[in-house]
């Protein structure tokens, strides 16, 4: 079980990082290319959504039967609607902010101008907790993926970081706008980020060394459920808003291919013994 951990400790921190990849995507140009988020955020949504669809929820049915499988799934669809009612809706949003700070400046409103940094900053710590509320389940499901097998967590891994690169720029841009400050913007999204390590850690210790295996593939299948509903009510919309619904939607759909071609890959390229 250490080493699981290790290896799952390992997946997380490169899923937890990709949010500094995001501030630093701020911090580094002035205007962020929001487009180029809109797709990459498709991207990621195909990738979660063959996670979800093609490997844990088929696993599971295949492992433990369709009702019960399903009822997983949908279990985790269930539990985290219930929580992203209470999560704070991420935003990427720079294009009011400067206008308000262009006209806030030519209207010579000194104060004016402080409150309305204050305010984007506080909807920036709000949107880095929420983001670490979001993280959090993300960490739980690469421990739980990583018990399964290296091919599982990888694969978790992976279409977890991409998702979180925009969530880095979601943290950094108001924080910066409100701020002026580089360093304050990539530490706030670098520390959202650190939840999902945090998820792994503690689900170690509430999950026994011997998991049923029946229970394993259950919990599998709700992280399915988690991930599709995670794809579908956040990372979809936001690809629409800033790629356009066509480019996004293509976006998605190579983003399915290259995770179908990764299952693949990993398959017939790592030892039977730990994919299983």
């Amino acid at each position: 079980m250490d080493s699981q951990v290790l290896v799952a400790l390992a997946l997380s921190l490169v899923g937890g990082m990709s949010t500094s990849l995001g501030a630093l995507f701020v911090v580094l140009n002035e205007t962020p290319n929001l487009k180029m988020l809109g797709l990459l955020q498709g991207f990621a949504a195909g990738l979660m959504l063959s996670i979800s669809f093609f490997d844990l929820a088929h696993n599971a049915i295949n492992s433990i039967g369709f009702l019960k499988g399903n009822l997983w799934f949908f279990g985790g669809v269930i539990f985290f609607a219930v929580i992203a009612s209470f999560i704070p809706e991420p935003t990427l949003s720079p294009s009011s902010d400067s206008k308000s700070k262009k006209k806030n400046s030519t209207g010579g409103s000194k104060d004016n101008m402080r409150k309305h940094r204050r305010q984007v900053l506080f909807s920036g710590i709000i949107t880095a907790v929420g983001i670490s509320l979001h993280n959090f389940p993300e960490g739980m499901a690469v421990f739980l993926g990583s018990i399964k097998g290296l091919r599982v967590g990888l694969n978790l891994a992976l279409a977890i970081a991409l998702h979180n690169i925009p969530e880095g720029v979601a943290v950094a841009l108001p924080v910066y706008f409100a701020t002026n400050s580089k360093w304050q913007a990539f530490k706030l999204a670098t520390i959202s980020g650190l939840a999902e390590p945090l998820g792994v850690i503690i689900v170690a210790y509430l999950f026994p060394a011997s998991l049923n295996p029946e229970i394993l593939d259950g919990l599998l299948g709700s992280v399915g459920g988690v991930m599709a509903f995670l794809t579908l009510h956040e990372m979809l919309p936001l690809a629409f808003d800033y790629a356009g619904q066509k480019q996004a939607v293509k976006a998605v759909f190579l983003g399915m291919a290259f995770m179908s071609a990764s299952l693949y890959f990993l398959e017939i390229s790592l030892p039977a013994e730990m994919i299983l």
